[in-house]
């Protein structure tokens, strides 16, 4: 009994007095709750490398272009759509998106700079995240593979061999603008190419333009993305579009304006 008394009894009370301390501690806790009444987030079934989440709009399934205007100057085979004679647009306007696509410039390499397997995706017509043979290619930095054209260069070159697929996964948040025509919020772009962080959250100066500075001009809540034909033969394939919301505004969605209000609501009436 001597023995138990001293190996296990007083690991046990230990054990116990942990326990009982926790439990203190447990009780003695108040949860948060911000108050905020939240709508249940949907069910998406997420997709694979080459199946799109099941919310998305898919834009390319490599058989046909049709959901793009011009889509037939564009040559489609095996599986993939190669740009000719001219640029695309999408039939469907977008605002607010992530958007998948996958390009591979010319294997067989052709020209420097910016006349090597050049290409862009414009965000509603008007703000182009870069696409270029930017390996061993040297060019200006804000034009290269990644870029947000004439504003930020990408913060790593994440550029595979010509020849190779490269997937682009683009995070856009549309610009607003007042009544006045004038900027309320401006446009982010979050970009990852091939997997790796090229463009975190840059907040757009304006559309991009090659022949003079970034600039705001107000537009409609959506328009369509364009794929660009810079004589180049870059290929295409697995293009999809999920259009999101927030799922409160902001102001709603806001800690602190709730329990500012909470607060208010608790103060006693005169």
């Amino acid at each position: 009994m001597r023995f138990l008394s001293r190996f296990v009894i007083k690991p046990i009370a230990a054990s116990l007095m942990v326990t009982l301390l926790s439990s203190s501690v447990a009780l003695a806790q108040k949860e948060f709750k911000s108050g905020i009444e939240w709508p249940e987030p949907k069910v998406v079934t997420p997709g694979s490398a080459t199946v799109a989440p099941s919310d998305a709009i898919i834009l390319f399934d490599g058989k046909d272009l049709s959901q793009w205007k011009n889509g037939e100057n564009w040559i489609i085979k095996d599986g993939a759509a190669t740009a000719n004679k001219s640029g695309i647009s999408t039939k469907q306007a977008f605002g607010d998106a992530q958007i998948h696509l996958e390009w591979a410039s010319p294997e067989k390499v052709e020209g420097t700079g910016q006349g090597r397997g050049n290409s862009g995706i414009y965000l509603m017509g008007k703000y182009e995240v870069q696409i270029l043979d930017s390996f061993v290619n040297k060019t200006y930095y804000d034009g290269q593979a990644g870029s947000i054209y004439k504003q930020y260069p990408p913060l790593v070159n994440a550029c595979r061999k010509p020849g190779e697929w490269q997937t682009y996964d683009i995070i856009f948040n549309a610009p607003r603008f007042d009544k006045e025509g004038k900027v309320s919020k401006p446009g982010h772009i979050t970009v990852l190419h091939n997997g790796v962080l090229v463009q975190n959250h840059s907040e757009l100066q304006g559309g991009t333009m090659f022949d003079r500075p970034p600039e705001y001009k107000a537009h409609a809540d959506k328009l369509p993305l364009d794929i660009q034909f810079h004589g180049n033969p870059v290929k295409f394939r697995n293009i999809w579009v999920r259009e999101f919301k927030e799922l409160l505004p902001p102001e709603k969605a806001s800690v602190a304006n709730k329990l500012k209000e909470l607060n208010k609501s608790q103060e006693p009436k005169k």
